[in-house]
């Protein structure tokens, strides 16, 4: 959309991020165009409140055309600033005042509303710039009540300094696009104004679809998540043992990951089981089609990207049932949900190995289904439209 001449005015985008990209480049999670959806954008300055100096060659691609700059503000200390009291980090605030001044952006995007919101919230205040803020998670939910005041108070007690970042944030935004369905209630509750549910825009250049269903010899099942207490497959690999011939890879680590090499080892599986602690994305999207199956297990009240890119790819998918609250996304024909115990994988992917007609259709179901609903070009279709109707 930029100029339209050699003497135009750069389209500048301002994104500002509490993430640390130089550990999602470490770990290959570098999407194109993920902060410049559409080349809407000639400039991209990406704001990190933190200390973190990537290199800015890998995240070249997450701004497409655009060009790339980079910024530190970190976010104050919270014990200096008394848990972050306003007039204690107005300084902050007004450093990233003066440099959206010299940036000058035509728009703002923050991914989450936390400090990095609120610094956010405060340009648009005294500069008049519109503010498009994303939630990825639901933190009353992921952060506070999964953090007990007795276990972690210290946490706890930032995590409840935060809530005034969030809601002044969320008033503030012109849109406020939660990426998963389960976190509207949460940012109506918090004050946002104008709401869409907007997916993350999964890797748009190596994804592919699944040709053929024929099983491998022996049969291949994967399953991908970060290795942590809410996302333990443990269950997972005890079901292998009721499957004589599959193998199962498993593609992540985290806190869980020795035990599970441990299950893995106490079930005779170790021939049968392998561990990928760290694959690049644009390596895994266009090895999942290699795969028969793909089985996992979350308690979290989403549907994560390594969800996203199996079912966009028509892999057949096997997950359990939510305790509590359903996924909304993940109601419907186009995957089995299972009971999370070895009885419950092991049922139903006993079927989906034996039963070449039902795996084939559900593998095709669930393909159309992903692909009309967050195929990357959907997905990065509807935040242009958004982006640019903040810009007219």
């Amino acid at each position: 959309m930029a100029g339209v001449g050699p003497m135009s005015e750069p389209l500048v985008l301002m994104v500002i991020i509490p993430d640390r990209l130089s550990d999602l480049a470490a770990k290959g999670e570098i999407t194109a165009r993920y902060y410049n959806p559409g080349d809407l954008f000639d400039e991209v300055h990406i704001v990190m409140t933190n200390n973190d100096r990537p290199d800015p060659g890998p995240l070249a691609k997450t701004v497409g055309l655009a060009r790339l700059f980079l910024h530190n503000l970190p976010l104050p200390s919270f014990v200096l600033t008394l848990g972050w009291q306003p007039r204690l980090i107005r300084n902050w605030v007004r450093a990233g005042i003066n440099l959206a001044r010299q940036i000058r952006p035509a728009l703002i995007r923050t991914h989450g509303n936390y400090g990095n919101g609120y610094l956010a919230a405060q340009i648009k205040k005294h500069l008049g710039i519109p503010l498009v803020v994303s939630l990825h998670t639901h933190p009353d939910v992921s952060q506070r009540r999964a953090t007990p005041w007795r276990a972690n108070w210290k946490r706890r007690l930032a995590l409840e300094a935060m809530v005034k970042f969030e809601i002044e944030t969320l008033k503030s935004a012109d849109w406020v696009l939660p990426v998963y369905e389960s976190i509207r209630g949460y940012a109506r509750r918090r004050g946002a104004k104008r709401l869409e549910v907007c997916y993350n825009v999964i890797n748009p250049e190596f994804l592919r679809p699944k040709e053929f269903y024929a099983l491998h010899r022996p049969p291949r099942i994967i399953s991908v998540s970060r290795q942590i207490p809410g996302k333990n497959p443990e269950n997972l690999i005890r079901a292998m043992a009721r499957l004589p011939e599959a193998e199962l890879t498993l593609v992540g680590d985290g806190e869980g990951h020795a035990h599970l090499q441990e299950v893995a080892r106490e079930c005779g599986l170790a021939p049968r089981v392998t561990f990928r602690p760290r694959v690049p994305n644009d390596e895994l999207c266009p090895l999942l089609p290699e795969f028969d199956l793909f089985a996992a297990h979350s308690d979290y009240w989403e549907i994560s990207k390594s969800v996203l890119e199996p079912l966009l790819t028509g892999l057949p998918v096997v997950l359990n049932l939510r305790p509590g609250e359903p996924v909304p996304e993940l109601q419907g024909d186009f995957l089995l949900l299972v009971d999370n115990t070895p009885e419950g994988y092991a049922q139903a992917l006993t079927r989906l190995l034996t039963d070449d007609r039902f795996r084939e259709d559900l593998g095709r179901r669930a393909y159309a289904h992903a692909q009309a609903r967050w195929s990357p070009k959907v997905t990065e279709a509807k935040y242009v439209e958004i982006y640019r109707s903040l810009l007219t």
